[in-house]
């Protein structure tokens, strides 16, 4: 359980004295208990899996949306606060698909649905995430909808 993992996760941190690590994943923990307080259980609830993965996408999804801001912004020292916390998040997320084991994917998918016009590229990057579940960063898959066209 990914849940048990952060737990441990954080108890190691904290005997080693790891700041980043374990303000990361106490943040992380926070996280799964607001979850399954929307989802209507208690903070007590163990968290699945599935939706754990998809806390910790959008929490990495944040730190990499933060990161382009402060780099915007000439912010250094945050953008390597939040690339040692998305360093931390990432390790407890499956390796994401790369654009070549993508790309093949996503043109048999066009084919199969009989995908020609622009107007689609939306339904079919709609079709390809629900396919790759997890595997693969929506932003990338866009990008390659959009080249096919």
């Amino acid at each position: 359980m990914i849940q048990e993992q952060i737990k441990e996760g954080i108890q190691h941190a904290m005997k080693a004295k790891d700041s980043v690590r374990l303000d990361t994943l106490r943040g992380v923990s926070a996280a799964f208990t607001n979850e399954l307080v929307t989802k209507g259980h208690t903070p007590q609830d163990i968290l699945p899996d599935e939706d754990a993965q998809k806390v910790l996408m959008r929490l990495a999804k944040q730190r990499k949306d933060s990161i382009t801001q402060y780099r915007t912004g000439g912010r250094e020292d945050l953008v390597k606060e939040e690339e040692a916390q998305l360093a931390v998040i990432e390790t407890y997320l499956p390796s994401l698909m790369s654009r070549e084991e993508i790309e093949p994917f996503a043109r048999m998918k066009k084919e199969e649905l009989g995908i020609t016009d622009k107007s689609k590229a939306g339904q079919l990057t709609g079709v390809i995430m629900k396919d790759l579940k997890g595997k693969a960063d929506g932003t990338l898959v866009k990008e390659i909808v959009e080249s096919l066209f």
